[in-house]
């Protein structure tokens, strides 16, 4: 089944209450918030400036969507909500988005031959921070899931295990210290 262009704006736009509009040779998106940006860009239409910047370098200000293959997306999407309580993205008004708590992220590009996820066919592996892994584990081992939790904790870092989604992506959970 084919997932059409359209089809993942409307969904991003329920999803994230953004309103996409589309050009004919770029996409803009415009959100929707009731907070204004520290910085401003330059008005629609307007050339930008070749000046040197002033002040800080505009950033990202989390991570707002992770989208990867499956081999069932129905399925693997329902265990990740089952599991780990990742909502599923909305699809319709009223449905809403997983909110995670706000806390470090690590983004931390690996070599290609690194080992540290497991299975070399895999590219990439999701980190999701928990209040109480002991918690967690002990849920996930009541599932029938697999999971190794590292017995080390590590100083100012915290506590770190692995498992896997049905479909054999690496997922490692973390308590932080």
């Amino acid at each position: 089944m084919r997932f059409h262009r359209r089809q993942l704006l409307r969904t991003l736009s329920v999803a994230f209450g953004s309103s996409f509009i589309l050009s004919r040779d770029r996409l803009g998106i415009a959100a929707q918030t009731a907070t204004q940006p520290t910085t401003s860009s330059p008005a629609a239409g307007a050339v930008a400036s070749k000046a040197a910047p002033t002040g800080e370098m505009e950033k990202v200000t989390g991570i707002g969507g992770l989208f990867f293959r499956a081999h069932d997306p129905k399925a693997l999407a329902s265990w990740y909500q089952q599991h780990l309580g990742v909502s599923l993205t909305p699809t319709s008004e009223g449905e809403h988005a997983w909110e995670q708590e706000a806390g470090p992220t690590a983004f931390t590009p690996f070599p290609e031959t690194t080992k540290y996820f497991g299975d070399a066919q895999k590219v990439w592996m999701v980190n999701f921070r928990v209040r109480d892994l002991d918690k967690m584990a002990a849920q996930l081992r009541s599932a029938g899931i697999e999971i190794k939790v590292d017995p080390q904790s590590y100083a100012n870092i915290g506590r770190f295990a692995r498992l896997h989604d049905p479909e054999g992506n690496p997922i490692e959970l973390w308590q932080p210290a």
